[in-house]
């Protein structure tokens, strides 16, 4: 069952998602060459904190006899998809890194996801963070009233695979409200005609993976850093987005 929000539970999950975007905004200023990822993690917990939040990442399992997550924040570098550890990793020029934040503000959830570039580029790598980044805002256009859930992973799928680039398929986005993970879970692919109806009150966390080789995964050792099977570089971005009878709100979107 797809729960829809009231207006005054959407005004409170758009508090706990302007905190996780202030949260980016102040890693976004230590994010350069030398910064050592545990640093940021140590940043992020700090600021969260001192914003009356609480974070969500640290200490979690995902299945049971799992070992916990070790950090407040995702912090996954080059070939990792998602779910990299904050550790004593230092970052190098040229490396691209996305930072996932998830947060508790007045028992309602933040989550937000976004790619940075360390230093200079090569032209690969920067082509790569910006097609992710356009490819949420085209899955996001697409949370309109009416719309299949479906629609949103075609309008990603046909964007980002007409520029040449793979989708990570098992792992996607998903409801939000008083719990991180709610239902649906929000696949990138399509087709457009897949999946219940959107509603004026459904809150979606949209979080498309990219890849520049092929879309096939493997989960790491430390059971929970995902990485591409190939190696090569892959991205991500993420918002939390209401729907109303006017179209998608970014809730996530920094005033």
């Amino acid at each position: 069952m797809i729960e829809l929000k009231s207006k005054r539970e959407i005004e409170a999950l758009r508090a706990a998602a302007q905190i996780t975007a202030q949260t980016h905004a102040r890693i976004a200023e230590e994010i350069k060459p030398g910064v050592r990822l545990r640093d940021l993690d140590t940043l992020a917990e700090k600021f969260i904190l001192s914003h009356g939040a609480k974070t969500l990442y640290k200490g979690i399992k995902q299945v049971p006899n799992q070992r916990p997550f070790p950090g407040s924040i995702c912090a996954s570098v080059n070939n990792e998809i998602c779910h990299g550890f904050p550790d004593g990793r230092i970052l190098k020029e040229g490396d691209i890194v996305g930072i996932d934040i998830g947060l508790r503000y007045k028992g309602w959830c933040g989550d937000v996801c976004v790619t940075h570039m360390v230093g200079q580029l090569k032209p690969e790598a920067k082509r790569l963070v910006d097609t992710t980044s356009e490819s949420l805002w085209r899955g996001i256009a697409a949370c309109l009233p009416g719309n299949r859930l479906g629609a949103i992973g075609a309008a990603i799928q046909n964007y980002a695979e007409g520029e040449g680039y793979s989708i990570v398929r098992e792992y996607g986005g998903h409801g939000i409200g008083r719990e991180l993970w709610e239902e649906p879970f929000v696949s990138h692919i399509g087709p457009a005609d897949r999946g219940p109806i959107l509603k004026v009150g459904m809150v979606l966390n949209i979080e498309p993976m990219l890849n520049i080789g092929k879309p096939y995964t493997k989960l790491m050792k430390d059971e929970w850093t995902v990485v591409t099977a190939d190696g090569s570089l892959s991205a991500q971005f993420e918002h939390t987005v209401a729907i109303t009878e006017n179209g998608p709100e970014v809730l996530s979107l920094l005033t």
